[in-house]
């Protein structure tokens, strides 16, 4: 097996310039480094982590924190991050935590020390809470915003919004809103955006506030029904699966007699014409964010290395940024 001192031979290097080459490369020329690293190769040297950690201040891992793994949202977000994370060299775990509670806080003040970033999607976690975990550590917000703090966001508010304005254009009167979870900075967002375009223009009634699961699609049928709406705009495509189950069982077509919005997946899987779907590009989604993560690393390392210490947060320009969502219609 192969040594540091055999990579810093074939280098015709000394073995502590191999050790900062592979280490802590901006330290030495950039030739020299790439010599270092051609040996190291050819000589299939790997070297060990935890070593290599001390040496840069670098763990190589970061940490995407996701309130849940039972909402299929964050599946293809948590794909993204990872194939970028694996395209910057870097290895990404997953955790779960509502960035909600001292105790939520207090784990991730723990897992702090062994992480060089966070990705956090915490959509019910408070600002507080959020704030004080993102200051420990170069991190990026999914699909929340909070001033400071650099965020990725899937621009539904604005999808929501062209959907009611179709809605009403196209005669509807009577429209339902059926609402996501309690203090979720998403399903503010998406309400007023609702609101906000029917003012004036259409009957509101809504319904909420609502887990994203087909049991509460399901059973908020009735009051739908009651409601006279004609058309329905609800907050996940599991609550639009449940409701529109729910409405065919009482002999209620969709969409011909209530159109109900849902995601591109969900519409084309039940063959159905003439409905309306948002489509978030949730792997795209990740790999912003991880790319955000990853420059925001590298200008805390930067910092750190020309004011000589860490735990330095990169700062970008640009703190916000919001990934188009569409609405098609079939």
């Amino acid at each position: 097996m192969a040594t540091l001192e055999d990579v810093a031979k074939l280098a015709g290097v000394s073995k502590s310039t191999a050790s900062r080459a592979l280490g802590k490369p901006e330290l030495v020329a950039r030739s020299t480094a790439d010599r270092v690293r051609s040996a190291a190769e050819t000589l299939a040297f790997f070297p060990n982590r935890a070593a290599t950690a001390l040496a840069s201040g670098r763990s190589g891992l970061v940490a995407m924190v996701v309130p849940t793994l039972e909402n299929s949202f964050f599946t293809p977000i948590v794909r993204g991050a990872q194939i970028r994370a694996n395209e910057s060299e870097l290895h990404l775990t997953i955790v779960v935590n509502g960035v909600a509670t001292e105790a939520d806080a207090e784990a991730l003040r723990l897992l702090s020390r062994q992480v060089d970033g966070f990705l956090i999607a915490a959509p019910k976690g408070n600002d507080a809470t959020i704030l004080d975990i993102c200051s420990l550590k170069p991190s990026v917000l999914i699909d929340r915003e909070i001033d400071t703090v650099p965020s990725v966001v899937a621009d539904t508010e604005g999808a929501f919004r062209a959907l009611a304005e179709s809605f009403a254009a196209q005669g509807h009167r009577n429209i339902a809103f059926i609402g996501g979870p309690d203090n979720s900075w998403q399903n503010e967002q998406r309400t007023r955006a609702v609101r906000g375009a029917l003012a004036d223009r259409a009957e509101l009634s809504e319904f909420g506030t609502f887990d994203p699961t087909f049991a509460a699609g399901f059973g908020v049928v009735d009051a739908v029904v009651r409601s006279g709406a004609t058309a329905v705009i609800s907050y996940s495509s599991a609550i639009s699966l449940g409701l529109m189950h729910g409405l065919q069982a009482r002999g209620v077509r969709v969409p011909e007699d209530i159109v109900v919005s849902a995601d591109e997946v969900l519409i084309a899987s039940l063959g159905m014409s003439r409905a309306p779907s948002i489509n978030v590009d949730g792997e795209l989604l990740g790999s912003m964010a991880m790319d955000r993560l990853v420059a925001q690393i590298g200008a805390a390392q930067a910092a750190a290395h020309e004011q000589g210490r860490q735990g330095i947060l990169g700062v970008s320009s640009e703190k916000r940024e919001r990934l188009p969502v569409p609405v098609l219609w079939t």
